[in-house]
Parts: C-alpha cells; structure tokens; sequence
C-alpha cells in the first residue's frame, strides 16, 4: 500500500501544482484583456460614457479572474 499511496500523492502534487499555473495565466490574461478598455477609455477623452463602460468592462474582467481564485481557495487549491 505504501508505493500505491506515494504515487497517489504524487500525482495529486502534479495535478494542485498545474491548477495553480493554470490560475496563474488566468491572471496574466486578465490584465491583458484589461489592458484595452483602459487605452479606449484614454482614446475616448475620459468622457462620461467611456468611463462607464470602461468601469463596466474591468468589472466583467475582474469577475472572470476573481471568480476562479475564490473557487480555488474555497478547495484549497492555493
């Protein structure tokens, strides 16, 4: 049982370390999605209508990036 259990625990290792590299690039990702709406919203002069929208859109973005952290401490991935 001792041989089985360590390649068990091993495996499990691989597959908390790769969830956490996965989560990682999700981040990366995130601010370069973000990364557009901020230049548009500086193209756009600042005006009210570009703030909003630009505020709504990094809102979205940080939904899909804070979403999967959350979900990854609530199981004790990270």
């Amino acid at each position: 049982m001792g041989a089985m259990d360590a390649s068990i625990s091993s495996f499990v290792g691989f597959f908390a370390k790769a969830g956490i590299a996965l989560l990682l690039a999700n981040e990366v990702r995130g601010v370069a999605v973000a990364a557009p709406v901020l230049y548009g919203m500086y193209a756009a002069g600042g005006t009210l209508m570009a703030v909003w929208l630009g505020i709504c859109s990094l809102a979205g973005i940080a939904l899909s990036v804070v979403g999967p952290l959350c979900v990854a401490r609530k199981f004790k991935i990270i």
